[in-house]
């Protein structure tokens, strides 16, 4: 007995049984359920049913592995990538996994890669042999000797630079100046408050990359200890971190990367000091350093290729190979050969997709995707794949890519995974613009791949469907809209209508065209799906748009002033207009438009303005509004004057009381674990006080208050009835 196909989530006919999960079970990696409804109406007709309210904790869950889980290039131009890779790309180490510890001259990491079970963290000594080999290449640059003389007087220094800038190399090249008889590498992990514990042996430490929060500062106490231990030991100490603002008391050695041409002479002059004039005149060189922003270890690594230069075509093409044109042409070479065959193709593609992410992802589901291909190209014979075939360091070889192993962050906490990346970083956006693109009749494969990519039970997976959804819209809108986006957005589950809503914000922050304009129309379309993804992508984008902000609100409340919402629309409204209020530094702007639609627009629209504020306040996680008011709002008095009008008004409006004093009491949570926002309290109140049934209001709500555990009062709500009844001052 056979059954009849399942039908997938996007409203496609399958091709096995339908996976399905219960409302309530969350994903394993905590992103929002998939809900299944049991209606009998076309997903993708207007008269289809309005979904169930999705809860904000849910949205938030969803916002969250949205950014997790992109690639970084669409939301900072950085990359996730450390270690040898030079934005994404590993020079300098031939493909495949590295055991042992790897030095590259410039930016200089090192990376435990060793057995199971053992420690990646583990501090020891760094061997003399590394230091020399990195000390015979190394570029001072600029900021050097500056940050040399500092560690001589000071013994203790916290080197503060961007991502890829050399700043590790530098710290291990400032200890041996020093003259250090060993160089100890300490764990990332090291909690700052007993770093002074960790410094027992003589000579000099490095601790790279220290991680900082705000939970996790580095203070000039913690320094002050360290300074002290190691003028009883005569060794020192370099600290290097991103720019960060968690260094209260810190005044950190501002680093910077020494010009890409400094790095690649200090290589050659080692490598073929007769010859480096000749070399660097070469065109291929002068177009790699007239591009900016090249980083340490990219120049060093130009510099290698450059140093095995012996004027053949073959070499030529290597230096040739960093532009773009290489690229484009690498990706055309690729996939119009002839000779490469459907499953190495679909195994490039899947790269792109899964670049810098775990190499078993890309190769489980190149093999999915070439089902699809041999489906395609072979539709008389059912398709089948070799159980076993080359192994991961030959496949990444010949795909002009590399594998490193590295520590990812789970729900469970980090754990070694086989990570692969192409070595240039441009590869992945270039292959998939030009298979989207030149070879349209590959288009029916990929579709139904990335469409079953949005099914996937694992976060990362549908996120990178988003993100290469979005790159094929950056090169053609129309069609990507029509193919893929629009039946994710009308899907009846909100899996695919999540998608959806990813994509569109990821396009974006691409640049595609007439995607601010498309989500406006979405707003009030005829079909419900759609505006829901129109009004949960406006959520998202402006976050990461903060500039967007302002028209994000104003599509919202268009779409708020229509008086047939339902109660998932409404609460997917309120919850999108609530992600506004983490638009970074533009939050007091924010502020001031949701103010101007507490009396400019109409009653829908200012619920609207009033739920949201609410909803954004009852949140204490990292961004939230109360931290951000606490460490920047309240010394704005534009920002200050408009959060207490909208906490004022929520309060004393009936229909939003409820809510505003729920978020209230998240505040005096918060305080109750944060001096700054305390004080922040302390001031804000006052400000919310303007009649008699405001103070009685407060009184009420701080009286009759539980801590988080349920317990009585907390101490914090008496602090703040003392300001609620400030007591006169004596005659």
């Amino acid at each position: 007995m056979t059954s009849a196909p399942a039908a997938h989530d996007d409203g496609t006919p399958g091709t096995g049984p339908a996976r399905q999960r219960p409302p309530e079970q969350p994903s394993s990696d905590n992103t929002p359920p998939r809900r299944a409804h049991a209606s009998e109406a076309d997903p993708r007709s207007p008269a289809g049913p309005e979904p169930e309210a999705e809860g904000h904790e849910e949205a938030r869950a969803a916002q969250r592995e949205l950014v997790a889980h992109t690639p970084g290039f669409f939301l900072d131009g950085d990359t996730r990538f450390g270690g040898s890779l030079v934005g994404g790309a590993q020079h300098g180490v031939s493909g495949g996994r590295v055991d042992g510890d790897v030095y590259l001259g410039g930016r200089t990491e090192i990376h435990h890669h060793g057995p199971a079970g053992a420690t990646p963290d583990a501090s020891g000594e760094i061997p003399p042999e590394w230091i020399g080999e990195l000390a015979a290449v190394f570029a001072d640059g600029p900021a050097f000797a500056a940050a040399l003389e500092r560690l001589r007087e000071e013994r203790v220094l916290v080197l503060a630079g961007a991502h890829a800038t050399g700043r590790n190399a530098a710290a291990l090249m400032l200890v041996h100046r020093l003259g250090m008889p060993a160089v100890h590498a300490l764990s990332p992990e090291t909690p700052p408050a007993a770093l002074s514990g960790q410094l027992t042996q003589p000579g000099g430490y490095v601790l790279r990359d220290l991680p900082l929060s705000r939970n996790r500062p580095l203070r000039d106490t913690h320094l002050f200890a360290a300074r002290d231990q190691l003028a009883r030991t005569g060794g020192c100490l370099v600290v290097t971190v991103e720019n960060s603002p968690h260094l209260p008391g810190v005044r950190p050695c501002p680093w910077t990367a020494p010009p890409a041409e400094e790095v690649v002479r200090a290589l050659l002059r080692r490598r073929r000091p007769d010859e480096v004039d000749t070399l660097l005149a070469l065109p291929a060189v002068a177009a790699f350093l007239a591009e900016a922003d090249r980083h340490p270890a990219e120049a060093a690594a130009f510099a290698e290729t450059l140093a095995a230069y012996d004027g053949t075509p073959g070499a030529l093409a290597r230096l040739a190979d960093f532009g773009q044109a290489a690229v484009e042409k690498q990706c055309r070479d690729w996939l119009g050969d002839p000779q490469t065959g459907l499953r190495d193709k679909a195994f490039l593609i899947a790269l792109a997709v899964f670049d810098q992410a775990p190499y078993v992802l890309a190769a489980e589901l190149a093999d999915k995707l070439f089902v699809h291909f041999e489906r395609l190209q072979h539709p008389d014979r059912p398709p089948t794949v070799p159980v076993f075939g080359p192994a991961a360091e030959d496949r990444l070889e010949r795909a002009r890519a590399a594998g490193e192993v590295r520590q990812e962050e789970t729900d469970w906490g980090p754990v070694p995974q086989y990570t692969a990346a192409f070595r240039d970083e441009r590869t992945a956006r270039v292959l998939l613009t030009e298979v989207w693109t030149s070879h349209p009749s590959a288009r029916p494969a990929l579709v139904e791949w990335l469409r079953q990519l949005a099914r996937d039970g694992r976060g990362l997976v549908r996120t990178r469907a988003a993100a290469a959804t979005a790159l094929l819209a950056a090169a053609d809108l129309p069609s990507t809209i029509a193919l893929l986006v629009d039946g994710w957005a009308t899907a009846e589950a909100v899996g695919p209508r999540v998608t959806a809503a990813n994509t569109l914000t990821l396009s974006q922050l691409l640049g595609a065209p007439v995607v601010l304009r498309l989500l406006t129309r979405w707003c009030n379309d005829g079909h419900w799906g759609r505006r829901w993804t129109a009004i949960r992508a406006l959520g998202l984008l402006a976050p990461l748009r903060p500039d967007l902000a302002g028209p994000a609100l104003d599509a919202l409340a268009s779409r708020a002033r229509v008086d047939a919402s339902g109660q998932a629309e409404r609460e997917n409204l309120t919850e999108s207009a609530a992600l506004l209020l983490s638009a970074g530094r533009r939050r007091g702007e924010v502020l001031a438009e949701f103010v101007r639609l507490l009396y400019r627009d109409t009653p829908a629209v200012r619920d609207l303005a009033l739920a949201a504020f609410a909803r954004a306040c009852d949140n204490a996680g990292d961004g939230a509004l109360v931290g951000w008011y606490a460490e920047e709002g309240m010394y704005q008095p534009d920002a200050a004057r408009d959060l207490a009008t909208l906490w004022r008004t929520a309060l004393g409006d009936l229909g939003h009381t409820r809510q505003a004093l729920t978020a209230l009491t998240t505040w005096v949570h918060v305080a109750a674990r944060r001096a700054d926002v305390a004080t922040a309290l302390e001031l804000l109140l006052p400000a919310l006080i303007v009649t008699a049934d405001d103070r009685k209001r407060l009184d009420h709500a701080l009286r009759t208050m539980r801590a988080e555990d349920g317990s009585t009062r907390p101490p914090m709500a008496e602090r703040l009835l003392a300001v609620v009844h400030p007591v006169p001052a004596a005659r």
